[in-house]
C-alpha cells in the first residue's frame, strides 16, 4: 500500500528519511483505515533489508494523536470493536518488528492510542507544549494490552499504573522526567531535530541497527497472541458494561 493511499496520512520524502504525519482534522484521532494503513506500511517498510528511516508525527500544532476514535464506534456492535482492537494489535506488532530508525515527533497532545505508539519509537522528541497520558479509564475503554506491557517495560509498573489507573495527562516537562521524552525541541525546530535524530540512526550499519532492536525489543509471537486474547477479552468486557458505555457516551457527546 502506498502512502498516498492511507486515508488520514500523508508522507513526505525529505532526504531519505519518510516522514509520516497523521492527519485526521481536528484531533488525528485514530480511525480503523488509518489504523489499518499504519500497519500495513510499517510491515511491509519493515521487510526491505534496510528499510528507509521513519518520523512520525501528526498534522498541526496541537495534537501528535488524541488516540482512538471513540466517534466511530457509535452504534457498533461487539464484532467491531473486536476487529478493531485486532487492527490496532497488528500496527503495534509491526511497530515492535520495525527493523530501521523510527523517531516520534510529538508537536502537541499524544494520549491514549497515540502515547502507545510513540511509546514503540527509537526515540521521542516534544514540543513543550505536548501533552502526554492514558485517559482511556475515564472514557469507558482500554488501551492495548501490547501497548500497555510496552509501556510498563519501558516506564516501569509504579509509574504505569499511576497513569492508567488515575488517566491523569501530564507535561512534556513531566514526561522528560518520566523516561518517556528523549528531549524537548521548539516547536518551530521539531521536525528538523527529529529529521537529525533519523539521519543520524540511518547512518548505522543496517543490519546493527535490526539486531540491536530486536534484542531490545524482544519480540516475541506467544507473547503477542497472548496480549491479543488479553485484549480481545477484555473490550468484550467493558464494551458491554453500562457504566463503562455511560463514560463513553459522555465523551462522545462532549
Amino acid at each position: 500500500m502506498k502512502l498516498s493511499e492511507i486515508p488520514g496520512a500523508t508522507c513526505a520524502d525529505h532526504s531519505g528519511v519518510l516522514v509520516l504525519t497523521m492527519d485526521r482534522p481536528p484531533a488525528n484521532a485514530l480511525n480503523r483505515g488509518l489504523i489499518v494503513g499504519l500497519g500495513r506500511f510499517f510491515t511491509e517498510l519493515g521487510s526491505h533489508d534496510a528499510p528507509a528511516p521513519v518520523v512520525l508525527t501528526g498534522a498541526g500544532a496541537r495534537f501528535f494523536t488524541a488516540g482512538g476514535d471513540i466517534k466511530e464506534l457509535e452504534g457498533t456492535g461487539p464484532g467491531e470493536i473486536e476487529g478493531r482492537m485486532r487492527d490496532f494489535h497488528a500496527l503495534l506488532v509491526a511497530l515492535d518488528r520495525f527493523p530501521g530508525p523510527l523517531v516520534a515527533a510529538v508537536n502537541g497532545y499524544c494520549v491514549g492510542g497515540g502515547m502507545e505508539l510513540a511509546l514503540f519509537a527509537d526515540a521521542i522528541l516534544a514540543s513543550p507544549n505536548a501533552t502526554f497520558g492514558f485517559p482511556e479509564i475515564n472514557h469507558g475503554l482500554l488501551p492495548a494490552d501490547k501497548g500497555l506491557q510496552r509501556a510498563v517495560r519501558i516506564l516501569g509498573a509504579p509509574a504505569v499504573r499511576s497513569m492508567v489507573l488515575s488517566g491523569r495527562l501530564f507535561s512534556a516537562h513531566e514526561a522528560v522526567d518520566l523516561g518517556v521524552v528523549d528531549r524537548l525541541e521548539d516547536p518551530a525546530a521539531l521536525l528538523d531535530a527529529a529529521l537529525e535524530t533519523a539521519r543520524a540512526a540511518a547512518a548505522k550499519a543496517p543490519v546493527l541497527y535490526r539486531s540491536l532492536k530486536r534484542s531490545i525489543n524482544d519480540p516475541d509471537s506467544g507473547r503477542d497472541e497472548r496480549s491479543l486474547a488479553t485484549t480481545i477479552s477484555a473490550a468484550h468486557d467493558y464494551f458491554g458494561d453500562p457504566v463503562a458505555a455511560a463514560l463513553r457516551a459522555g465523551w462522545n457527546r462532549g
